[in-house]
């Protein structure tokens, strides 16, 4: 027996009564609404037995209106420590039973504390929102909280990886939080994310809308941009949370995780030989090709919803992480937009941050024309893609397959933006714009006084391909490399990244870039 048995029993007790949280009607509110509670949740997330839970009997110091009366233990807020697959997370889950999982001055201060724990030892930070937003009781106090929580989201940025897990309502100023954050998973029918909700839209500007339509799952994966992922149930975005985890490290001063690989490096597939279409304007599933490529033709898409001109996402080349970027000729034709230039240039950035070594696959004709992407910034936005891949001192390879022509042959990992290894497939064409349009421009007075037009066209548009329509006018000018057999890409990918191991590159000292945001 305890010598302090007394002291023993209130200690269970009050443990019993803070894992409660808002109480059994609050839990089975949570779970008629077909969501998880917040402690089930890190359950399911961590490794058995591995969470440490800390401030677990914080309360609210605010006694205004009616606050007094509801002091929980924990403050609507359960942070604290574990590992996911052996490695050390901190971790922070909103508990809507408890006062709709609002957050006031305690439960910010909480949050904060957990983010700088993380900070000092170098370890992924992971937030699972659930939350009615500021507590109004608490008035600046609970801004205050957000504030903080917003600053520490900005000095990890870069240091640790930071994921959002979207379990339930975020709205108001708590969306920023998630938006600052590396990586956004949303589960559908449950997680919603907006500035302001269905009837404030509808009060200030008269448009009907609903939360699914508003800031559902969808909504934001595939037309915002918010969300990274989409899980169909909270079990499912639990697995993303490990696949992800999986291709990023503990922290900007480590490599990624590397695992034993099962694929043989020197893997050579014949399909892709015939994969490029003769008619370089015929879509094709880009997918294959980089599926083909990596090991166990395994591909981690991010963003898969959102600009869909182009792809990015994490695999793996004998067994090491590595960052996938392509054009999708079966969207756009691959071209380059405002919503694909952000996607790529963020993901560049993310993958620069952590180590993280870039493998791109060209096949585009250019920036997208046009009334509105001129209107909507596309000359802005568009200069974020050369930004990123010249800011990035990470092992970058490029591999152009299809068509790279004008300002996108630049912008899509050239060898001018400082890329390490440019290959080039035979079916490669690289130049300033396609040939019809060159020949109409380069030849327009001989066509204009030509009496056979269509035949002069066509021989000088095959005079036009037979020089450009081609990699090795750029390869006689060490613009490419290598020219390589498209089976044997695998092979010459993981060759390449193994000399890469050591690449050490320096920059002009700054406090930052000024990325034209």
């Amino acid at each position: 027996m305890y010598v302090h048995q007394d002291k023993q029993e209130r200690l269970a007790q009050l443990n019993k009564i803070a894992e409660s949280g808002g109480g059994e009607e609050k839990l089975k509110e949570q779970h008629a609404k077909g969501k998880l509670s917040a402690r089930e949740r890190i359950s399911l997330l961590l490794d058995p037995g591995s969470f440490v839970e800390l401030d677990k009997f914080v309360v609210t110091r605010s006694r205004d209106f009616g606050l007094d009366q509801k002091r929980f233990y924990g403050d609507a807020v359960i942070t604290g420590y574990g590992t996911i697959n052996g490695r050390q997370v901190f971790i922070y889950a909103q508990d809507f039973t408890v006062l709709g999982g609002s957050l006031g001055e305690m439960s910010g201060r909480k949050i904060a504390k957990i983010m700088d724990h993380a900070m000092h030892v170098g370890c992924p930070i992971i937030g699972m929102i659930d939350s009615g937003g500021a507590r109004i009781q608490e008035g600046v106090l609970s801004l205050a909280g957000y504030g903080e929580i917003f600053y520490r989201n900005t000095l990890a940025s870069g240091v640790v990886p930071q994921i959002t897990i979207s379990v339930g309502p975020c709205a108001g100023g708590a969306v920023y939080s998630p938006a600052i954050t590396d990586f956004v998973i949303m589960v559908d029918k449950i997680s919603y994310m907006f500035v302001t909700g269905p009837e404030v839209v509808k009060a200030a500007l008269g448009e009907e809308t609903t939360f699914e339509e508003l800031g559902g799952a969808y909504t934001h994966a595939k037309y915002s941009g918010v969300a990274h992922f989409v899980a169909r149930d909270e079990y499912e975005c639990m697995d993303i949370v490990k696949r992800l985890l999986s291709y990023l490290p503990q922290n900007n001063m480590e490599e990624p995780p590397a695992i034993e690989p099962t694929d043989d490096p020197n893997r050579i597939d014949a399909k892709l030989a015939d994969i490029v279409p003769e008619n370089p304007f015929e879509p094709y599933d880009m997918k294959e090709i980089v599926k083909s490529v990596v090991d166990n033709n395994e591909f981690f898409e991010v963003h898969e919803l959102w600009a869909p001109n182009a792809i990015v996402g994490f695999a793996r080349l004998n067994g090491k992480s590595v960052g996938i970027i392509a054009n999708q000729p079966m969207h756009l034709s691959g071209s380059l937009d405002i919503d694909s230039s952000n996607k790529i240039a963020r993901f560049i950035r993310t993958c620069d941050c952590f180590n993280i070594p870039i493998v791109t696959f060209v096949d585009t004709p250019g920036y997208l024309p046009g009334i509105e992407q001129e209107h909507h910034g596309i000359i802005r936005h568009g200069s974020k893609v050369l930004f990123a891949y010249s800011e990035a001192t990470v092992p970058k390879i490029t591999v152009i397959v299809g068509k790279a022509y004008g300002g996108a042959y630049i912008a899509m990992g050239s060898k001018h933006l400082r890329i390490d290894y440019n290959f080039a497939w035979p079916t490669a064409e690289i130049a300033v714009m396609g040939p019809e349009a060159a020949v109409n421009i380069i030849f327009r007075k001989e066509l204009a006084k030509a009496e056979n037009k269509e035949e002069l066209r066509k021989k000088f548009i095959e005079e036009y391909k037979a020089k450009f329509a081609n990699p090795y006018i750029a390869a006689e000018h060490g613009y490419i490399d290598a020219v390589i057999d498209p089976i044997e890409t695998r092979p010459m990918l993981i060759k390449a990244l193994e000399s890469l191991s050591n690449k050490r590159e320096g920059r002009p000292f700054k406090k930052h870039g000024n990325i034209n945001l």
